[in-house]
């Protein structure tokens, strides 16, 4: 089952709101993107030269910043490219392209309960994140539950049970301090007992601690898979999108210890650094890490800020049409 349906409308007013929540980084990229379209109409390596620089600003890395010149420059050798018109559809085109690797939807198999782990360093919005996907998941007619199994972090519990109110599903839970694996057994005990089709489980993300956070992580999932060997069926990493290039360790970090099935870009609406996704992309194509989806991209704090990560967009959004419309005639 893929968590995907949406109408033609809901799909319009949701890229109202990524590219509005991407404007930080749009103008970040304007600064390059602007100076192709209102520039002189023949491709300069002065302009090339102002793109790559309007990348690195947005976080894209240098690897990923230095593929996609490298391939403009080669279509313009080949004088496949006439023009500006042609360099910007052609960046277009390649940045579609190198996103597209990270297109999965987010699907739910039939077992009941489905065990999602959240997992990611303090602050990146993970329990934000669950309550938004609780309410998606209910919309498309799943029963939730969700298991506060950040323990360390003062008010962690009562944030997600404010969530677990507003969305009116159960949240298990104990008092601060106490061993989360226990809570999230218990919550998957809950879960089977009373029918619950999936069961989000908040987990701790205190990076300070790294061998203690990670040691706590592998005892909760063996912990769950005593009840169901195929435990959890999703690991979730939430990213903060305003970390830039920080996102690339913590991916690396997390999916050593837990496995990581798949992300979320959290918080693209307060940050210019949003051409991380392209980075991710790019470790992903070139370590052993297995091209992790973007599940989901989060560009607000409403309910419904968060949607299905899709290629085209995104990049529609960072290259919006109000660059092509001061192109000179």
């Amino acid at each position: 089952m893929t968590l995907d349906d949406t109408s033609p409308a809901d799909e319009q007013h949701f890229f109202g709101r990524l590219r509005s929540g991407l404007a930080k980084t749009r103008r970040q990229l304007a600064s390059g993107v602007g100076n192709l379209l209102l520039g002189e109409k023949e491709i300069s390596a002065a302009a090339l030269d102002d793109l790559e620089t309007a990348l690195l600003t947005t976080d894209v890395g240098v690897v990923a910043t230095r593929s996609i010149i490298d391939e403009l420059t080669a279509q313009v050798s080949r004088k496949q490219l006439a023009n500006m018109d042609a360099l910007y559809q052609a960046l277009h085109e390649i940045m579609v392209a190198r996103l597209r690797v990270l297109e999965k939807p987010f699907e739910l198999g039939s077992k009941a309960p489905q065990v999602i782990f959240f997992v990611g360093v303090n602050g990146v919005g993970k329990t934000t994140t669950i309550g938004k996907l609780a309410k998606r998941l209910m919309a498309e007619g799943r029963s939730v539950m969700l298991a506060a199994g950040d323990t360390f972090r003062a008010a962690a519990v009562e944030q997600l049970q404010a969530w677990g109110r507003r969305n009116d599903v159960p949240v298990i839970a104990q008092s601060q301090g106490s061993d989360a694996a226990s809570v999230v057994f218990d919550a998957v005990q809950a879960a089977r007992s009373r029918g619950v089709d999936v069961l989000l489980v908040d987990t701790a993300g205190r990076l300070q601690a790294k061998t203690q956070l990670m040691d706590e992580l592998s005892k909760v999932r063996r912990v769950v898979q005593r009840l169901d060997i195929e435990a959890p069926h999703e690991v979730v990493l939430v990213l903060d999108g305003g970390v830039g290039q920080n996102a690339l360790s913590q991916v690396d970090l997390f999916h050593e210890a837990v496995g990581v099935s798949g992300l979320v870009v959290s918080k693209l609406d307060g940050t210019a650094k949003a051409g991380v996704v392209f980075a991710i992309s790019q470790s992903a194509q070139a370590s052993g890490t297995g091209r992790l989806p973007i599940y989901f991209v989060g560009v607000g704090e409403g309910e419904d800020d968060l949607r299905p990560f899709v290629a085209e967009q995104f990049v529609q959004a960072l290259l919006a049409d109000d660059f092509a419309d001061e192109r000179p005639n």
